[in-house]
Formats: structure tokens, C-alpha cells, sequence
């Protein structure tokens, strides 16, 4: 590996696992000191004992903003800065269609999925802002960007998150700080804990399983110096997905209404 991000410091929410954990273990293996924020304490604490020194954990739940500077704080006394911040930490909605959906999981999803991509990005830019520049990326979903049945409250955050990424990307540029997303779809994670082959035979162009390591390839990239010139960007990891369906559905679709036209 190189050394894409040597000399910097990282936060990575919701990096005690999936796409979190491996985007923490690649930023480390580029050089960056990394402080993993997560819920969960106890994986936390593991993942960041097996990265070494240049690790360290600070348990966050970034639906609570004081929690959330506390995280900024510890990373800048801690580890000397901040110079990335990967709002990465998310949950899912209910799967129960809209009209039996009792929107009781509405303010959660939002705070932790919304206004903590919102708070992080706003206390992690005050530093950023006074050693003029960074990285903040975000974690969207092609649930954002797609349209579709279900876990109606997930794609609304997370459209939400998009939009927000770009606005905020406009009013940070003065300050050299760069705000991107990223849009996965279809990564084996705790999240999608369900056979994910009918989806990605019948959405996705590329017949290739995606996984976190993928994400945090392209997190990668918008973190270091590479993506220089870039913000306000949304890049789908998503074998093609938003892109259109894959051949075999269109042949599908010309055969049925070929037959359709014979009859």
C-alpha cells in the first residue's frame, strides 16, 4: 500500500464495523492516525487494540450533538488535528411498507442517519476551518438517489444526507475544505443481512458481490490529496446500479413484449 494519507488525522463513525471498520483499517494502512467513534464499545475497543497505536476509540452516538464535539475534541487533544471525517455510522428503517408503516422509528433514524452527518460535519469544519482545509465524506445510499417501495424513512435520510452534502460542500469551499458522499449499494454488511443475489441479479449491471472494502477504496480516494479538486460530488459504489438494469433484464424485458406482440 502507499502512504495516501500519511501525516493525517481521521474520524470514522459508526468504525466499529462493515464499511466503517474497513475504511478505518485502510486509512490506517495509509498512513493516517484514525479515532474510531462507534455505539458499540466493546467492537469498538477491539478493532482499534488490533490497528495498533495509530488507533484509538472514543465511544459516540452521533444522534447527540454534545457527544459529537466531545468526539471532535478527544481526536484534536488526542491525535494533534483533524484533517478527515467519514460520517459513516447509520441504521436502517422498518422494511414494512408504507401504509402499515407506524413511523415510530422517524426521529432515531433521522437523528442518527441526518442530524448526525449534520452535527459532524459542522464541528469537524470549525477545526478544519481554522488550519484551513479537510475532508468530510458521507455515507448516502443508492436508497437515496433511487426511488422505491419500502424503508421509505431510510431513503428519505439518506436523500436527505445528499442533498445536505451539497449544500454544505458550496458553503465550506471558502474555507478549502472539501465535502463529498458516497452512495453504496448492495455491500455485505450487518445491514443488509439478507440474500442480496436476487437483487443484484435483477439491478445491478456488474455480476460482482459488492464489499465494504470496495466503499473504502472510493472513501479513499475523496479523502486524500488525489480528489484535490473535487467536491460536492455524489460516487456510486454500486456495480452499476444507478447506472440502469443489467442486460438480462432488458432482454427479458424485449422478449416478453415480443411475445406480447404476437398475440
Amino acid at each position: 500500500m502507499g502512504r495516501e494519507l500519511a501525516g493525517k488525522v481521521a474520524v470514522v463513525t459508526g468504525g466499529a464495523s462493515g464499511i466503517g471498520r474497513a475504511t478505518a483499517e485502510l486509512f490506517v494502512q495509509e498512513g493516517a492516525a484514525v479515532v474510531i467513534a462507534d455505539v458499540d464499545a466493546d467492537r469498538g475497543e477491539e478493532v482499534a487494540a488490533s490497528l495498533g497505536p495509530a488507533a484509538a476509540f472514543k465511544p459516540t452516538d452521533v444522534a447527540d450533538p454534545g457527544q459529537v464535539q466531545d468526539l471532535v475534541d478527544f481526536t484534536v487533544e488526542r491525535l494533534g488535528g483533524l484533517h478527515v471525517l467519514f460520517n459513516n455510522a447509520g441504521i436502517p428503517s422498518s422494511m414494512t411498507r408504507f401504509l402499515h408503516d407506524d413511523l415510530t422509528d422517524f426521529t432515531r433514524v433521522m437523528n442518527v442517519n441526518l442530524l448526525g452527518v449534520m452535527v459532524g460535519s459542522q464541528r469537524a469544519a470549525r477545526h478544519m476551518a481554522a488550519i484551513s482545509g479537510g475532508s468530510i465524506i458521507n455515507n448516502s445510499s443508492i436508497a437515496g438517489i433511487n426511488a422505491g417501495a419500502g424503508v421509505i424513512t431510510y431513503r428519505a435520510s439518506k436523500a436527505a444526507v445528499i442533498h445536505v452534502s451539497r449544500s454544505i460542500a458550496t458553503d465550506l469551499a471558502q474555507y478549502g475544505i472539501r465535502v463529498n458522499c458516497v452512495a453504496p449499494a448492495h455491500i455485505l454488511t450487518s445491514i443488509t443481512d439478507y440474500d442480496l443475489s436476487p437483487v443484484m441479479r435483477f439491478t445491478q449491471p456488474l455480476p460482482r458481490q459488492g464489499l465494504p472494502e470496495d466503499v473504502a477504496n472510493a472513501v479513499l480516494y475523496l479523502a486524500s490529496d488525489r480528489s484535490a479538486q473535487v467536491t460536492g460530488v455524489v460516487l456510486p459504489v454500486d456495480g452499476g446500479t444507478t447506472a440502469g438494469p443489467p442486460t438480462s433484464q432488458l432482454k427479458a424485458i424485449r422478449a416478453a413484449a415480443a411475445e406480447d406482440g404476437a398475440h
